[in-house]
C-alpha cells in the first residue's frame, strides 16, 4: 500500500533527506520517496499508518508541515526492486576507475626499476584517488551531506559542524597521499578517522536503519549496507598495511 502526502516547508535536498529519514523510522514503512519540487512524500507501507503519526514526527521542526490535502491511497500489485548491481553501479564505476588508474600509475612509477609493479605505489595512489574523488562529491552539496552524515556518524550526531569539516579532512588526506606528505602521520590519521567513521556505519547496518549512505555525498541514492562497511574498512586496512610495510 502506498500513501502520497503533501509536505510543506521543504527548500533543499537536505530537507528531502530529513523527511525521508523521519518517515523511514516509522514501524511498518518499507520505503519513502520525497520530492521537494512537488512537495510530496510517497510512503510505501506494510499496513495503513494514520496521517497523525507523520504529523507528530515533524512537530519538532516547525518549518515542515504534513497534511492530507492531496493525500491519496492506492494498492501496489508488485514492487520491482533494483538489483544489487543497479543500486551500486555508480560506486562500482568510481572504484573501477580509481583502481585502474592506480594500477597504471603503479607500473609507471617503476618503469625504470627491476620490479614491474609496486603494491605500495598502488595503495598510495588508490587512497589519494579515493579521498579526492569522494570529497569532490561531498562538496557538490556540503549542507545536504552534513545533514545525511549526521544521521549515522557518531561524532556528527553530537557535533553537526563535523559534517561540514569531514569533506575537508578527506580532501586533505587525498592531497597528503598524492604528495607523499608525512606518510606515517597520514596513514595513522586515515586508520583512526576511517576506523571511527566505520563504527557508526556498522551500527546503522546492524540496526537495519533505512537511511542513505553519504559516502558519495547526496548525488547518488545509495543505501547504507555492508558495501559501506567494506569501503571504510578497506581504507583502514590499506593504511595499516602501509604502516607495517
Amino acid at each position: 500500500m502506498t500513501h502520497t502526502f503533501e509536505v510543506t516547508g521543504m527548500t533543499c535536498e537536505a530537507c528531502e533527506y530529513k523527511i525521508q529519514h523521519l518517515f523511514s523510522g516509522v514501524e511498518g514503512v518499507k520505503s519513502v520517496i520525497v520530492d521537494k519540487t512537488t512537495n510530496t512524500a510517497t510512503v510505501v507501507m506494510e499496513k495503513n499508518i494514520p496521517l497523525k503519526k507523520f504529523q507528530e514526527l515533524v512537530k519538532p521542526y516547525p518549518k515542515y508541515g504534513v497534511n492530507e490535502k492531496i493525500a491519496t491511497t492506492t494498492l501496489i500489485e508488485k514492487e520491482v526492486p533494483k538489483t544489487w548491481f543497479e543500486t551500486y553501479r555508480p560506486l562500482l564505476l568510481i572504484f573501477s576507475f580509481i583502481t585502474g588508474v592506480s594500477i597504471i600509475k603503479a607500473f609507471h612509477s617503476n618503469i625504470f626499476e627491476t620490479e614491474h609493479f609496486s603494491w605500495m605505489h598502488f595503495m598510495n595512489n588508490f587512497m589519494a584517488g579515493f579521498f579526492i574523488v569522494f570529497s569532490f562529491f561531498k562538496f557538490l552539496n556540503l549542507k545536504a551531506f552534513a545533514e545525511s552524515y549526521a544521521m549515522y556518524d557518531l561524532l556528527a550526531m553530537k557535533v553537526p559542524a563535523y559534517g561540514f569539516v569531514y569533506p575537508f579532512i578527506e580532501l586533505g588526506l587525498g592531497l597528503a597521499y598524492l604528495t607523499a606528505f608525512q606518510p606515517a602521520f597520514t596513514n595513522w590519521a586515515t586508520a583512526i578517522i576511517m576506523g571511527f567513521s566505520s563504527i557508526g556505519v556498522i551500527q546503522s547496518v546492524v540496526d537495519k536503519k533505512k537511511i542513505r549512505c553519504a559516502c558519495l555525498g547526496t548525488v547518488f541514492n545509495l543505501p547504507m549496507s555492508t558495501v559501506t562497511i567494506i569501503e571504510d574498512l578497506l581504507m583502514v586496512g590499506m593504511a595499516i598495511l602501509m604502516i607495517i610495510i
